[in-house]
């Protein structure tokens, strides 16, 4: 009979790894960076345990999307008085704030919950090609072929 290990807190050794988002697909991307935040690449993983990574993406202004999504894609938020909606095109917010695309992308596709809280709070979004993460020395995470933007 097999038992199921549960890994020790202290045994999760977590490393860094550095993801260039220049001509990515966003949600390619996406998937990927939220997997590896998860630790779903690891044999080790356990799903009510944080057992990721912490990922750097740079370059975050440099993301594509398919079709017509630059223009028809919206993204909302809301101040949470009474008429405090605001609307933004894919375009406009990528212009303003490239990182909120990225970052909102791989949030959701993490659990929405305490513990999709303490993934993303792992996740380090930067527009340009610089970040201050060096003293970490993050590996360069290379993603699935099939998720190269072609």
């Amino acid at each position: 009979m097999n038992k199921t290990s549960i890994p020790s807190i202290d045994s999760i050794d977590r490393q860094w790894f550095l993801v260039d988002a220049e001509n990515q697909t966003l949600g390619r991307l996406a998937t990927e960076v939220a997997s590896v935040l998860r630790g779903k690449n690891k044999p080790t993983f356990t799903p009510h345990l944080d057992t990721g990574d912490f990922v750097v993406v740079v370059n975050a202004e440099k993301i594509k999307v398919s079709g017509n999504k630059a223009t028809q894609k919206l993204y909302r938020r809301h101040s949470g008085r009474p008429g405090g909606m605001k609307v933004e095109t894919f375009q406009r917010l990528q212009d303003r704030l490239p990182e909120r695309i990225v970052e909102k992308a791989i949030k959701g596709m993490l659990p929405h919950n305490a513990l999709g809280r303490q993934l993303f709070r792992k996740l380090k979004v930067y527009s340009g090609p610089e970040h201050p993460h060096t003293a970490q020395s993050p590996q360069t995470l290379q993603l699935n072929p099939a998720a190269t933007a072609q």
